[in-house]
C-alpha cells in the first residue's frame, strides 16, 4: 500500500480512537455536576466511570474476535454505531440507571474500536515504522483528554449533556470516512466465538468490580468480612481459575492465554494493570481539586490540562523515542516520573503550583505506560494472525486495572465521606502502584532483544 493510502487509514483511526478516547477524558468534569444532578452519592458516583470500563472491558475480547471472523472494517464500523447510540441514550437520560445503561452501551462499542485501530497499525505498517505510527496513535489519548476539560469548563454551564452531544458529530464523519478509507479486510467464518469465556469473564470482573466498591477502608478488616464485600471477592477469585481452564480448552479463545507463555508478555500486561489503576485515579481529579482547593466545578475541570497536555505532546515524542531507545527505558523513566507525581499530588494537595508540576508527571508516566511502548511490545510478542487479540489482551488487562482502581478510589472517598485524608490514601496508594511497574519495567527486553524478536 502507498504511503498516502497509509497516511487517510491513520488519520481516520486517530479520529476513530479520539472518539472513544474523549469519553473517558471527558466525563472527570463532568463527574461533579452528574452528582448534582441525579443526587447520588460518591460511592455510587464512581460508577458513572466503572461502569463504562466494565463494558469497554467485554466489548474489546468479543469485538476482536468478531473482527477476526467478519473483518475489521465491518466490526470498526458496528463498534462506532454503538458508541453513538450509548452517547444518545446517556444525553437522553432521565435517571441515574438510565444513565448507567447509556455508559455501558458506550464502553460496549469504545472496547473494539481500539484493538482493531492498533491490529490495523500491525498489518498495515512494517516492524521499523510501526513505534512512530502507534506513537502518533497513542497521542490521541493525551489530546482528547485536553479537549475533555477544555470543553467541559466550557459547556458545564450548558448542562453536563452537551458534554456528551459533541460525540456525535465526530461518529458520523468516521462512519462516513470508514466506508471510504478502510480496506475491506479478510472474513474467516470458520471461526467459533467462546461465549462461555465471555459470559465468566463479564460476571467475574462484575463480582471484583462491585466487591471492593464497598470496601469501607476506614474499617478495612471488618468491611472485608461483611457481606457486602467477601462473597464477591471469594467469587471472583474461584471464577479466575474457571476462566483460564476455559480459555485454555476453548478452539478459538476470548483470551489468547498462550502468549502468557512469553516472559515479555507477562510482564507488559502486570505492568497494564497498574496503568489501569493510575488512569482511573486521574477521572477523580477534579472532584480532588474541588475539595483540596475549594474550585467550581468549571475551574477543577482545567486543573486536567496540564496531565493531559503533557500526554499529548509526550506521546508522539515517545513513539519517535521508542524506535531509538526501546520500550524498557522508557517505560522504566516513566514509572518512576509517575511514582513522584502521585506522591506530590498526595502530599502537596493543597498547593496550587506543586499539584500542577506533580499532574505534569503522572502525565510523562502515562504517555509510555499507556502508549506505544506496550503496544508495541505486544505487537512484536504476538503472532500476525494474533495481532487483534494481543491488542484486546493488553486493553482486557488494563481494564481489570481501570475497574479496580475506579472501585478502590471510589472506596477510599466513600470511606472518609469525600473528605481531602480520602483522596490523600488513595493517591498514596495509587504511587505504590507505580513503585511496583518500576520494578516490573526493569525487567523487560532490552531495545536489542526487542528488535531480534520483530523479525
Amino acid at each position: 500500500m502507498e504511503d498516502q493510502g497509509k497516511n487517510r487509514i491513520l488519520i481516520l483511526l486517530f479520529v476513530g480512537v479520539f472518539m472513544g478516547s474523549l469519553d473517558i477524558g471527558i466525563v472527570g468534569p463532568a463527574l461533579p455536576s452528574i452528582q448534582s444532578f441525579f443526587a447520588v452519592d460518591d460511592r455510587l458516583l464512581s460508577w458513572v466511570f466503572t461502569i463504562y470500563i466494565l463494558f469497554f472491558m467485554l466489548g474489546t475480547p468479543v469485538m476482536a474476535k468478531l473482527s477476526d471472523i467478519y473483518g475489521r472494517k465491518a466490526i470498526y464500523i458496528l463498534d462506532i454505531l454503538l458508541f453513538t447510540i450509548g452517547s444518545i441514550v446517556t444525553i437522553t437520560s432521565f435517571s441515574f440507571e438510565m444513565l448507567l445503561v447509556g455508559r455501558a452501551i458506550q464502553g460496549l462499542g469504545a472496547g473494539g474500536i481500539f484493538p482493531v485501530a492498533n491490529a490495523f497499525i500491525g498489518d498495515i505498517f512494517p516492524p521499523e515504522k510501526r513505534g512512530g505510527a502507534l506513537g502518533i496513535l497513542s497521542s490521541v489519548w493525551g489530546w482528547s483528554s485536553v479537549m475533555g476539560p477544555l470543553l467541559g469548563g466550557l459547556l458545564l454551564q450548558y448542562g453536563w449533556q452537551w458534554l456528551f452531544i459533541i460525540n456525535l458529530p465526530i461518529t458520523i464523519a468516521v462512519i462516513l470516512g470508514s466506508f471510504y478509507i478502510l480496506p475491506r479486510g479478510e472474513r474467516n467464518p470458520a471461526i467459533t466465538f467462546d461465549w462461555k469465556g465471555i459470559i465468566v469473564l463479564g460476571v467475574l470482573v462484575t463480582f471484583l468490580a462491585y466487591g471492593i466498591n464497598q470496601i469501607d477502608t476506614n474499617h478495612f478488616t471488618s468491611s472485608i468480612m461483611s457481606q457486602d464485600v467477601l462473597p464477591y471477592l471469594v467469587l471472583s477469585l474461584v471464577l479466575l481459575p474457571v476462566l483460564w481452564k476455559i480459555e485454555k480448552n476453548a478452539t478459538n479463545p476470548l483470551i489468547q492465554v498462550d502468549l502468557f507463555r512469553s516472559r515479555e508478555v507477562r510482564l507488559v500486561n502486570s505492568i497494564m494493570v497498574g496503568t489501569g489503576l493510575v488512569q482511573a485515579s486521574t477521572v477523580f481529579i477534579p472532584a480532588f481539586v474541588i475539595t483540596a482547593l475549594t474550585f467550581s466545578s468549571q475551574a477543577a475541570s482545567f486543573m486536567l490540562v496540564p496531565l493531559v497536555l503533557t500526554m499529548a505532546l509526550g506521546a508522539p515524542v515517545i513513539g519517535r523515542l521508542l524506535d531509538k531507545y526501546g520500550s524498557r527505558n522508557i517505560m522504566l523513566v516513566g514509572s518512576i516520573a509517575m511514582a513522584v507525581g502521585l506522591f506530590t499530588a498526595s502530599i502537596f494537595a493543597e498547593t496550587f503550583y506543586i499539584l500542577i508540576l506533580a499532574s505534569i508527571l503522572i502525565g510523562v508516566g502515562m504517555s509510555t505506560t499507556i502508549g506505544s511502548p506496550p503496544r508495541y511490545i505486544m505487537l512484536v510478542e504476538s503472532p500476525p494472525s494474533e495481532r487483534a487479540s494481543g491488542q484486546a489482551l493488553l486493553n482486557i488487562i488494563t481494564s481489570v486495572g481501570q475497574l479496580v482502581g475506579g472501585a478502590l478510589v471510589g472506596a477510599f472517598i466513600g470511606s472518609y465521606a469525600g473528605q481531602l485524608v480520602g483522596y490523600q490514601y488513595a493517591y498514596i496508594f495509587i504511587g505504590l502502584v507505580a513503585i511496583v511497574m518500576t520494578i516490573l519495567a526493569a525487567g523487560l527486553k532490552s531495545k536489542d532483544e526487542q528488535v531480534k524478536s520483530a523479525y
